[in-house]
């Protein structure tokens, strides 16, 4: 009995060390990440290596799937509705508005179901949380800097190769695209958690994000129809939406047949402004995460 006493006397004494993540809000949970950096590596690592496991073709249907519905598009908008009439160099048009929107498209719905899909590390390790629905933007990156490489051999067989000081508009759509994406993304990964119905609302988002973005229509004739039918007060709200702007700014990067009519004034004040408010989301999205993280085991 003495020694018994003595061990639970000995374990009272010890300190108590908290389990999982330490305090220190946002910024110690980027610490958490970037100490966990090896790991968020290797997610992203085997992530693309898993998509294509077996395949014959592998990675190469990253590039077959987007090419294929740049055919579709062309064909069937281009040629047999006649947009190309309305937008010169359409597959150029096209294809850089797909390539981003892809990206976006991506991340999202990959971050969507991060963290249900690795529920088996979940409940047996902890490591950041955060790194589930960041490995899939890392995913996606890859993905998009291939279909990147493409565009720009598009823009050089088909139309004019971005030569001038546009194409630094890459960055700031390239970013907005990133920020909103991952702080959607980071969000709705910890809502799926709780509510598995969020996969399939991703679908529909991504569909009327799809339609509600100038990929496959140009800015200018929603503009100008806009005016004519008198719901000019529609426009702010449509050209202010992050993945409307994004898209316009890779636009104007790749796309050099339209001149400066085809985009809304102060594009790059815009296009900064979107990521600002993005970064404010991110932040928002990343706290609310943290508040639902602590039961992510129990209820997977």
């Amino acid at each position: 009995m003495t020694i018994v006493s003595d061990r639970f006397e000995r374990l009272r004494e010890e300190p108590l060390v908290p389990a999982g993540r330490p305090a220190g809000g946002t910024w110690g949970s980027l610490r958490e990440i970037f100490g966990q950096r090896q790991l968020l590596d290797l997610l992203i690592r085997r992530d693309l290596k898993s998509r294509y496991k077996d395949s014959a073709l592998g990675f190469a249907w990253t590039l077959i799937r987007p090419l294929v519905q740049l055919g579709i598009y062309w064909l069937i908008l281009g040629k047999i509705l006649g947009s190309s009439r309305a937008i010169p160099e359409f597959a150029i048009y096209i294809f850089a508005g797909l390539t981003l929107y892809g990206l976006f498209s991506e991340i999202l719905s990959g971050a969507t179901g991060s963290i249900v899909a690795n529920a088996g590390l979940l409940k047996k390790v902890y490591v950041p949380r955060e790194i589930y629905p960041l490995s899939a933007v890392g995913g996606a990156l890859f993905n998009f800097a291939i279909q990147l490489v493409i565009l720009l051999i598009a823009t050089a067989a088909f139309g004019e190769f971005p030569w001038n000081a546009s194409i630094l508009y890459f960055f700031p759509a390239t970013i907005v695209v990133l920020v909103w994406a991952t702080a959607v993304g980071v969000l709705f990964s910890a809502l799926n958690v709780y509510l598995r119905d969020m996969a399939y609302l991703v679908e529909v988002l991504m569909m009327l994000l799809m339609w509600a973005s100038p990929i496959v229509y140009s800015w200018k004739m929603v503009h100008d129809r806009a005016i004519g039918a008198g719901i000019s007060w529609i426009l702010p709200i449509y050209e202010n939406n992050p993945v409307t702007l994004a898209v316009l700014g890779f636009h104007r990067a790749f796309w050099m047949a339209g001149g400066p009519e085809e985009y809304p004034e102060n594009m790059l004040l815009r296009l900064v402004i979107a990521i600002v408010i993005g970064l404010v989301a991110l932040f928002f999205c990343q706290r609310v995460f943290a508040r639902l993280q602590g039961n992510f085991a129990q209820e997977i």
